[in-house]
């Protein structure tokens, strides 16, 4: 491909998982740059503007947690998407990336498919752009300013936490929401409510719905996934 589709970044110490990963994006047309730890990774990065960057959590001299925290604290990586790279099962790295401003994670070992499907997700997130009062899908509209829901034509009736639950997750497809990030967005300080709130209300949007859109990620939260 001569056009390059956009730009990723990958940060990780180990140079032949980056191989692997580089090639399968370079073979789908995206433009790559590597860094092998945090400080690397904050200086190319602050050069080649990365629309996504693909980082490992465990790296020498400063590690994937503290550079996402630091690539937040600057205004002109808010709109990039951050995934993080963390070991099989190791769902303790990816609550604190999750916490630390990542988007989401893909666990090692690397499936290439896996990591190109994330990355073009990533990307048709990006390149829908704007905050647009209205979110389209496949078979679904979500009216964020009338609070409506139209699914196939018909409209869903969701009580007004339902709706910004659901939208809140719509908001961002693939993006996984932390429980506490969900509350906070939600309920913030109106109400004091628990964890099983958010089960409850999940539970009932699946049920009007009909069709899953929500995915539970163990531990950690939901993502949307259209």
């Amino acid at each position: 491909m001569d056009k390059k589709v956009g730009k990723v970044l990958v940060v990780d110490d180990e140079q032949d998982i980056v191989q692997i990963i580089r090639y399968n994006l370079e073979a789908n047309g995206y433009e790559v740059q590597s860094a092998v730890n945090g400080v690397d990774a904050l200086r190319i990065a602050a050069g080649f503007k990365p629309e996504v960057i693909l980082m490992d959590v465990m790296m020498p001299h400063k590690d994937g947690i503290q550079t996402c925290i630091e690539l937040r604290a600057n205004p002109e990586f808010d709109n990039t998407i951050i995934i993080f790279l963390t070991a099989l099962s190791d769902e303790a790295s990816e609550i604190r990336g999750l916490e630390a401003g990542g988007d989401d994670y893909i666990s090692k070992p690397i499936k290439p498919k896996v990591l190109i499907s994330r990355v073009h997700s990533a990307f048709r997130r990006i390149n829908k752009g704007g905050d647009s009062n209205i979110l389209m899908f496949k078979d679904l509209e979500i009216n964020r300013e009338k609070f409506i829901v139209v699914f196939k034509g018909e409209e869903i009736k969701l009580p007004r936490k339902e709706f910004e639950l659901f939208a809140l997750l719509a908001s961002k497809p693939g993006r996984v929401f932390l429980r506490n990030e969900i509350l906070n967005t939600v309920w913030g300080n109106e109400v004091i409510v628990g964890d099983r709130t958010i089960d409850v209300h999940i539970r009932k949007i699946r049920q009007k719905m009909n069709v899953d859109y929500i995915q539970t990620i163990k531990g950690v939260g939901y993502k949307f996934e259209a």
